[in-house]
């Protein structure tokens, strides 16, 4: 197999941007709602050391997703923006839209609760998805 280049400053992007929606997505957008459907209580104590264990993990899992993001538009020989979001999209649909609704089935949780957290995600694989692929 040949590896081909990755534009990694594509990559850093495509990064750099899921966290940006996922800042908006859960504060200005659906944070009120998130936070009840989880039931969660703010402790202003845990509250920064929870954030900032989140917000490093969730930095590094972008990456990788991006990572993976690149691979998986290259495998499918996309070149456009809407080629590169279809990527993003089946990635969403085939890895995380089923798995978590598995989960959140399973858990007995709220589906708005699946709406919100997936709407994210699946905003995020497309946006993804386009920068990792018209971006070379």
């Amino acid at each position: 197999m040949q590896a081909f280049p990755i534009n990694y400053v594509a990559l850093l992007a495509a990064t750099v941007v899921k966290f940006l929606i996922a800042f908006a997505w859960f504060t200005f957008l659906f944070g009120k709602q998130w936070s009840a459907l989880m039931k969660l209580k703010p402790n202003k104590k845990d509250m920064k050391k929870t954030m900032t264990r989140g917000m490093i993990i969730d930095f590094v899992g972008a990456f990788i997703m991006a990572y993976v993001l690149v691979h998986a538009a290259h495998y499918a020989g996309a070149k456009t923006w809407d080629q590169g979001a279809l990527v993003g999209f089946f990635n969403w649909l085939g890895f995380i839209g089923v798995t978590t609704l598995s989960s959140n089935t399973w858990e007995k949780r709220p589906f708005k609760l699946w709406l919100i957290n997936n709407g994210y995600h699946l905003l995020a694989l497309l946006v993804m998805g386009v920068i990792v692929t018209v971006w070379v």
